[in-house]
Parts: structure tokens; C-alpha cells; sequence
């Protein structure tokens, strides 16, 4: 995936990141969101929006103890990512694959 994304196995590998590693981590999930919408199919605005603020909740907050509501399902994407679904991320919005929109069953 890339080099940052692939240290990321939980949100709390984010507190191990440098603000500078941090950027360029949003960068390389950009890019795969941006990647796998192209095959997929999907929101991508509400998805790049969305990078940075998802990172930022996972600093400021303590994941799975707290919790958050996407009000718009596609803007989960990072979430889902950062989330140890990243290896299933590519197969988004596929028979069979991830749900393009946050699932109880995925949690």
C-alpha cells in the first residue's frame, strides 16, 4: 500500500507518527481511496474531505471506547482503512466485497 499506511494496523499506531509522517500518511490513503473509487465506483469528494479529520479524530480521541457517526456513510472510508480493513479496502462496493457505507457487520 504504502510506506506509512502499511505501520498502521490500529488508530493508535497513528500516536507513533511524526505530524510530517502524518501528512503524508493522509497523502497515501488519498491515493488509494482515489485508486479504488476509480475501479469501484463511489463518493470520492466526501471521501478526500474527510482524510485529514478522520486522522485527527484518532488522535484526539480513544478508539473503539469512543465512538463516532459518519453523517455520510462514504466519509467512513479512512475510518475503515485505519481500522484494520485496509486489506479489503480495494474489493469497496463489490459482490461480496466491503460495504461502500459503514456496517455493523464490519465493525
Amino acid at each position: 500500500m504504502g510506506e506509512y499506511l502499511d505501520r498502521i494496523g490500529d488508530p493508535s499506531d497513528l500516536r507513533d507518527l511524526t505530524d510530517e509522517e502524518i501528512s503524508l500518511l493522509c497523502e497515501e490513503i488519498r491515493q488509494e481511496i482515489i485508486a479504488v473509487t476509480a475501479q469501484n465506483g463511489g463518493h470520492l469528494a466526501s471521501s478526500l474531505g474527510a482524510v485529514e479529520l478522520t486522522a485527527a479524530a484518532f488522535l484526539a480521541y480513544d478508539f473503539p471506547r469512543d465512538r463516532i457517526v459518519w453523517d455520510v456513510g462514504h466519509q467512513s472510508y479512512t475510518h475503515k482503512i485505519l481500522t484494520g480493513r485496509k486489506e479489503g479496502f480495494d474489493d469497496i462496493r463489490t459482490y461480496g466485497g466491503m460495504s461502500g457505507f459503514p456496517n455493523h457487520k464490519e465493525s
